[in-house]
């Protein structure tokens, strides 16, 4: 059973009163007000574009780049190409299978990803679809083992998808055929979410359900390792969620992971060996630079984190449960958004709130993507803005 993230305190939308998912007392979860700042410049916003969002479905739905093009999907089945200087359309389709009698979308869900050929995305309907690039015509569309809540990812000829009931799949890229498939353990209760894996040395290093970080050989799916950085505990239900939801950061021999409940991890490539940990509880994914490791935690406090031994540089508690966006570095800023729409820019250095701005009142809940001197948002209800700093 996938329970979605955002009925959980790290990623409460709303404070709960007298209410209780698993019996037991009752918990009241306050959410911090969106902290003023005056802003130390402007933002500016350079163009909108749009897709037909869904304010009703939690859903990470992100725009990705490849090549000064950015590709965006909507729940319903729209797919767009979007020129990265001018917010101009490129091309627009959509997989909606629709008659003059029914209407059925295609609850995209997996993300986008791109590379040089295709444009890829996944479906609640366990679907995957791989579409020319250049013009968003349907190559193939494959029926997968489970429903797609990661990001497909491609290297060479290979296209990785994992799925929401614990299976990781290798297909052809060009054609979808089914190479290998391996199952990976689910407990009975998780968090809705999966770890998009990360491909480095012919291996993908993912995050399960059961608190584990996985490496893999793509060419056949045959394990290389397994750690567990994650350990279920507690009285509760809540309490013994353990997913690694992540994606992990692979950097010359070392893998840096993050699971609920659970800690931060430094891991060594080769042998998945701790070479480090911190109790640190997340589902984010991290943004990094040359020294440090940058996480929202399952409260949403966002702290900096030292790559070497996992020492606390800074932490910013400002934000508490305002259901964060997975943060990104911009110039010499973390950027995340929240569930009322706003954006914050926090100084790198000590974590101190320099600007912010609301986007839209929908809220924002996917990760922004920086391109250059841009950053690209999409919105709950489907708006695509690019900001940039002046």
């Amino acid at each position: 059973m996938k329970l979605s993230k955002c009925l959980f305190t790290g990623v409460l939308m709303f404070s709960l009163a007298g209410c209780s998912l698993f019996g037991g007392e009752e918990e009241v979860v306050q959410v911090a007000p969106s902290p003023t700042v005056n802003n130390q410049f402007p933002i500016q916003q350079i163009w909108q574009n749009s897709t037909s969002g869904n304010t009703l479905i939690y859903s990470l739905l992100g725009p990705i780049n490849y090549d000064n093009a950015i590709y965006v999907a909507s729940r319903s089945g729209q797919v767009k190409a979007i020129d990265l200087s001018s917010g101009h359309t490129l091309w627009d389709i959509n997989l909606s299978k629709s008659s003059l009698f029914s209407s059925k979308t295609a609850l995209f869900s997996g993300g986008v990803s791109a590379d040089e050929k295709y444009v890829y995305v996944g479906s609640e309907r366990a679907v995957v679809y791989a579409l020319e690039r250049d013009n968003g015509k349907v190559v193939w569309e494959k029926s997968v083992k489970g429903e797609v809540l990661a990001r497909p990812v491609s290297s060479d000829d290979k296209l990785i998808i994992h799925t929401a009931n614990g299976f990781l799949q290798g297909l052809n890229r060009d054609s979808g055929e089914e190479l290998w498939d391996i199952s990976l353990e689910v407990p009975p209760l998780s968090l809705r979410g999966n770890s998009t894996p990360t491909i480095a040395h012919d291996a993908a290093i993912v995050g399960d359900d059961n608190g584990r970080v996985d490496a893999y050989y793509i060419n056949d799916g045959q394990l290389i390792w397994q750690q567990r950085i994650s350990q279920p505990s507690g009285s509760t239900e809540i309490a013994k969620l353990n997913d690694v939801d992540s994606t992990p950061v692979v950097e010359g021999n070392q893998v840096y992971a993050v699971g609920y409940n659970g800690n931060v991890v430094a891991l060594d490539l080769s042998s998945g060996q701790i070479v480090w940990r911190k109790q640190l509880g997340s589902t984010h994914s991290f943004a990094v630079d040359t020294g440090r490791l940058y996480v929202v935690d399952q409260d949403d406090n966002i702290q900096a984190i030292a790559k070497n031994g996992g020492e606390v540089i800074w932490k910013q508690s400002d934000f508490l449960h305002r259901q964060l966006t997975d943060p990104v570095i911009y110039q010499n800023y973390i950027v995340v958004g929240d569930f009322e729409g706003y954006l914050y820019w926090l100084n790198i250095e000590n974590g101190e709130l320099a600007a912010k701005s609301q986007v839209s009142s929908s809220g924002l809940i996917s990760r922004p993507l920086v391109v250059d001197d841009k950053l690209i948002v999409q919105a709950k209800n489907g708006d695509i803005y690019a900001f940039t700093k002046n």
